[in-house]
């Protein structure tokens, strides 16, 4: 009776649920409750009779992890006799019950999420759109940045609250609906946690009863288990201290908490890592519901020194802030097919950046643990629910076990596995076609030098991308870093790798490596390759669009590099107003540096934004970015949906060109 009661004192759903990849004949829902459910779904069309889903067929589609005594995670996968209706509203009511309860304790989502809804609908729903007309997608969703605009303090820093406005300003017009969300990297900052955040997520792992997680022989960390990073004085703002401070461990420390020391491009509370497969997965939870924030404080822990007290309450601010906005959020992703994928900061910083990087990450057993925890925690939370075929019962239930024995052999087995599995690109049978990638796993390694930057692809993975675009007139390709960006930050990178620091500046971009640079010209120049592109990306902290053309003997596509980025993060203001006006003149037609670096001759057309100041090409204002598609895949409209409430337009034929 003990138990049951304090099962019924917890929230049935603790967040979700999240649409993932939803087709007429399949759709997919993620979510994640306090203890194992049966479930019921009914289909509510527009102008049709409801469509209920059968039970048993339910159960077949839906598959369970249980990661603590009050923590599962489910993925309804679910196929349909008769495809559903494109282009209008279908509203879906998913109710849920506890196993082994009666039945009259179903509980359906007015229940266990009561904001879900948007005003006058009788239902959450979603549109099936039988082309991407328009769609939403922003990256780098930071929960403790503050506004660089500080006359916009008061007002919610993130975009998905923007996608919210959007969402219900056109809740009654399917033929505006956005046919998907694209959240093109750092879901999370595993690697940058403000201590008011890990507080809360260490009082969260206790709601939750997750188990400990074992660090038996995971040197250098001398301790047991997990227990000490939870406790009262859990090193906040200091976790490089649990490692003795020896010369072994130096790069270890420079590996996973050097962020502070990097001068640009940086990770600003990088002390404060992920470390456990607990605090990742609680963190997941913490971004994307209001749920858990509804059981848990903010109050600072005693132990924090004076320095830090002050720290944190500023940081406590920023935080409280962002969990008042969730209950937006999960509406939004509630609502929209939702295509995820990874940057760096989903895992750590500069993840996978050189050979020399991976030599030292997976050579030490600590900096192995962390990561494969973090990459763990994104085939849960997000990996899956983006192409749920790639994952065998087989695989998840190596998931599941080691979810039950954290830190024992069979969890550094499944770690071990996850670094050799190559599949978390996918692609979405949309119109166009939608083609996300993988731009960390599969890396083209310097020839040169260990600690040159490695290749955003291979030539095998981008060989395999080219076979996926033939036959297609158009696609949509999600690349997490631009493959065109702002010509002198790359060459500050590039400074900055001559001398041998490449990660002191992120140098994060497709020409840093002439190999994949060179094949995926190659790539845009084959005959059979689509005549438009759309390339999304975010990781940069600042938006642009550019417009590409490739010339040669014979004209290449039309290519056009639309960056939104962040969702909630932004570029130092004044550094980055720097970048943009050096840019526009040392690269300009007229400048011999622009002969000197041409890019393959490229007819790189910067689009200006409106409103802007004169000369600006860069946007700097955190936000989610809306683009519009015509008949044939090209763009007719691009907007930074700015987090401040303004609306900045892009002129995409502006006739401004010149040669990179």
């Amino acid at each position: 009776m003990e138990k049951k009661a304090q099962m019924q004192h917890l929230p049935l759903v603790w967040a979700g649920p999240i649409l993932r990849r939803m087709q007429p004949s399949r759709l997919t829902f993620w979510l994640a409750v306090s203890s194992p459910v049966e479930a019921k779904l009914a289909l509510l069309p527009d102008q049709q009779a409801p469509i209920h889903i059968e039970p048993d067929s339910l159960q077949q589609s839906t598959l369970c992890l249980k990661a603590g005594k009050h923590l599962c995670f489910l993925l309804i996968d679910l196929p349909l006799a008769e495809p559903l209706p494109e282009d209008c509203w279908i509203g879906y009511n998913l109710s849920l019950k506890r196993e082994g309860a009666s039945e009259c304790e179903w509980l359906d989502w007015r229940c266990w999420a009561p904001d879900l809804c948007y005003p006058d609908k009788v239902s959450p729903g979603f549109v099936l759109r039988s082309r991407i007309q328009n769609m939403l997608h922003g990256s780098c969703r930071k929960p403790h940045h503050r506004l660089n605009n500080s006359a916009a303090s008061e007002q919610s820093s993130d975009g998905l609250n923007r996608a919210d406005d959007f969402l219900q300003a056109h809740v009654h017009s399917a033929e505006q609906w956005p046919s998907v969300l694209i959240m093109s990297g750092d879901q999370i900052y595993a690697d940058d946690v403000a201590a008011p955040m890990l507080v809360a997520i260490h009082r969260f792992i206790q709601v939750l009863g997750l188990p400990s997680e074992s660090f038996e022989g995971v040197d250098p960390l001398p301790m047991p288990d997990a227990t000490p990073l939870y406790e009262q004085d859990a090193h906040y703002y200091k976790r490089e201290t649990l490692l003795p401070d020896t010369n072994a461990n130096a790069a270890l420390k420079d590996l996973l908490f050097g962020g502070t020391r990097k001068p640009i491009f940086t990770s600003d509370n990088a002390q404060n890592h992920l470390m456990t497969l607990a605090e990742v997965l609680a963190m997941y939870l913490l971004v994307w519901s209001p749920e858990p924030w509804r059981l848990i404080g903010l109050e600072a822990p005693s132990e924090l020194s004076d320095e830090h007290r002050e720290t944190y309450q500023q940081e406590q601010k920023e935080i409280a802030s962002f969990a008042a906005s969730l209950s937006e959020a999960r509406r939004v992703l509630a609502h929209l097919p939702v295509a995820m994928i990874f940057d760096d900061h989903d895992i750590t910083d500069d993840w996978n950046l050189t050979a020399q990087w991976e030599q030292t990450a997976y050579g030490n057993p600590l900096s192995n643990r962390i990561i494969g925890n973090t990459l763990l925690g994104y085939l849960i939370c997000q990996g899956w629910g983006n192409a749920p075929e790639k994952f065998s019962k087989a695989l998840m239930q190596e998931v599941q076990d080691a979810l039950s024995q954290p830190g024992e052999g069979v969890h550094e087995q499944l770690i071990e596995q996850l670094y050799r599995f190559s599949d978390w690109h996918y692609r979405w049978d949309t119109q166009p076609v939608l083609l996300v990638l993988d731009t960390r796993t599969r890396r083209w390694r310097s020839e040169r030098s260990l600690d040159k930057p490695s290749g955003l692809m291979d030539w095998e993975a981008i060989t395999d991308l080219q076979a996926d675009l033939v036959g297609h007139d158009a696609v949509v390709l999600v690349s997490p870093a631009p493959i065109f960006g702002v010509k002198l930050i790359e060459s500050i990178q590039k400074v900055f790798t001559w001398f041998g620091h490449p990660l002191m500046v992120d140098a994060e971009n497709w020409m840093a490596h002439r190999g994949s640079a060179h094949a995926l010209m190659n790539l845009f120049r084959h005959s059979k390759t689509p005549r438009n592109f759309v390339i999304l990306s975010g990781d940069v902290h600042y938006s642009f669009v550019y417009d590409i053309e490739l010339r040669g003997r014979q004209r290449g596509p039309d290519i056009w590099q639309i960056t939104s980025s962040g969702l909630r993060n932004e570029f130092p203001t004044r550094l980055l107003d720097i970048f943009d006006r050096l840019n526009r003149w040392l690269y300009a037609p007229w400048s011999p540096l622009n002969w000197l670096t041409k890019r393959r001759r490229m007819k790189v057309i910067p689009r200006r934004p409106v409103p802007a100041s004169r000369g600006e090409r860069l946007v700097n204002d955190a936000g989610i970015g809306l683009v519009e598609l015509s008949v044939d895949g090209r763009p007719v409209r691009a907007l930074q949906l700015c987090a401040d409430g303004r609306d900045i337009e892009f002129e995409l034929y502006e006739p401004e060109a010149h040669w990179q």
